[in-house]
This record gives structure tokens, C-alpha cells and sequence, in this order.
């Protein structure tokens, strides 16, 4: 049985962390300061319920820091607030992330300006988070995919269209990529949807969905939506 470790305790990461686990794997849940986010008794900007709740709920899934997490884990989830991301892996400690798979899920937002966020500039165009992340952790195998959609949609591909819609995945390792493609399936996506786009350099395409997504996001007011390319 494998062991998933998922950096980051938003909606993301916890909706991951439950598909996980109820697929029988041993998931850890990380984030920076155990006791902070236990004693946070604060719904989120989203109105999901407090961390502490939902661990009760969840309580076969350990809680602990991100070097612990990431120590714990055969494969790696980063889940993390794209802008931090960098600095989330490093606490995690590149030791604890060598030679693992990190998929990668976040994208670089820029919430400076309000809503909607941009992309960072200095992870968009000619660079993306995804290789950032890969030039900061070589020793590491990342895998984009999941970036360009809801978190429900991420684990629930057959909430719409009968699960026929695409999910991206790209990265430099062939071999990681063939197993976060089994992660996929599992989740109940079809193989023929998967469409490797390449090396990690293709995140920067994928990332680049987010600001027409959350246009589109904000004309529906509902996440339950996707891409499907047809040819």
C-alpha cells in the first residue's frame, strides 16, 4: 500500500487527501504549524468548515508538518498555495522529496490585486510553477496535471458529461508519468482522456488556463465545468 503525502489543508488538499484514503492508501495531510491550524476555528474563504472539524471527520488521515508529511510519503501532492509553493516544498525538505513523484496540482495566483487573481509574472509565459519546481528539487520527478479544474471535479470526473471531458498531465520522467496516470484512472478518469502534453515545460500552458477558468467560474457560479478536446 502506497503512502500519499498531500502538502497543503484547503479545499484542495483536503479533497484529495479524502479520495485518497478512501481509495485504501495510508495519506498524511501536511502544513506549516500543526497546533496554528488545529487551533484555527474559522471557516475558510470558501465557507468550508474549520481544519479541526475535518479531521474529526477524517481521522484515519495523519496531520503533520510539511518535512514530516513529506518524509512520510512515497508520493508527493503538492496542494499548496501556488505563491508559497516553492517555499512549502522547501520546509519540506528536498532530503524528504529525492527521487519521489511530486504531483503537482497548485497554480502561481497573484491575489494582490483582489479577485480575480492574475498569474505571478515571473512563473508565467516563458516559466511556470510546475518547472520551478522541478529546477528547485532536480532530484525530484514532477508531474503536472489536475491544475485546470475544481477540486470536486479533480476526484469526481463522472459528475458531468459522463466523465468524457480531458485532463492534462505533463512532466520530464515517463515512468512517473505512467503512474500518475494509474492515480487517474483510479479516480475514475478514462485513459483516452488523459492527454500527455509533454515535458514539465508544458505547465506552462496549463497554468495559463486558470484566468479564463475563473472568468468562467464567475459567469457560472459553479465550479462543475471542464474542457474536452475534440479533433
Amino acid at each position: 500500500m502506497k503512502k500519499i503525502a498531500v502538502l497543503g489543508t484547503g479545499s484542495v488538499g483536503r479533497t484529495l487527501a479524502s479520495k485518497f484514503n478512501s481509495l485504501g492508501y495510508q495519506v498524511m495531510i501536511g502544513t506549516r504549524n500543526v497546533s496554528d491550524k488545529l487551533a484555527n476555528k474559522e471557516k475558510d474563504s470558501y465557507g468550508n468548515p474549520p481544519f479541526n472539524e475535518w479531521c474529526e471527520l477524517n481521522e484515519n488521515i495523519k496531520l503533520g508538518t510539511f518535512a514530516e508529511t513529506a518524509s512520510f510519503g512515497e508520493i508527493i501532492v503538492n496542494a499548496t498555495n501556488g505563491g508559497n509553493s516553492i517555499n512549502a516544498l522547501e520546509l519540506a525538505d528536498k532530503k524528504n522529496l529525492s527521487g519521489k513523484i511530486i504531483i503537482d496540482v497548485a497554480n502561481p495566483l497573484d491575489f494582490s490585486k483582489g479577485i480575480p487573481p492574475c498569474l505571478i509574472p515571473e512563473l508565467s509565459n516563458t516559466n511556470s510553477l510546475g518547472e520551478e519546481i522541478q529546477k528547485k528539487f532536480p532530484e525530484s520527478k514532477v508531474v503536472k496535471t489536475l491544475n485546470t479544474m475544481w477540486c470536486g471535479l479533480m476526484v469526481n470526473p463522472s459528475m458531468i458529461a459522463g466523465g468524457d471531458h480531458t485532463v492534462f498531465i505533463g512532466g520530464n520522467d515517463n515512468e512517473a508519468k505512467k503512474q500518475v496516470t494509474k492515480l487517474l484512472i483510479s479516480f475514475g478518469w478514462l485513459e483516452n482522456n488523459i492527454l500527455d502534453l509533454g515535458d514539465i515545460s508544458t505547465a506552462r500552458g496549463t497554468e495559463s488556463v486558470l484566468p479564463i477558468w475563473l472568468r468562467i467560474w464567475g459567469a457560472k457560479q459553479n465550479g462543475a465545468f471542464n474542457m474536452k478536446i475534440v479533433s
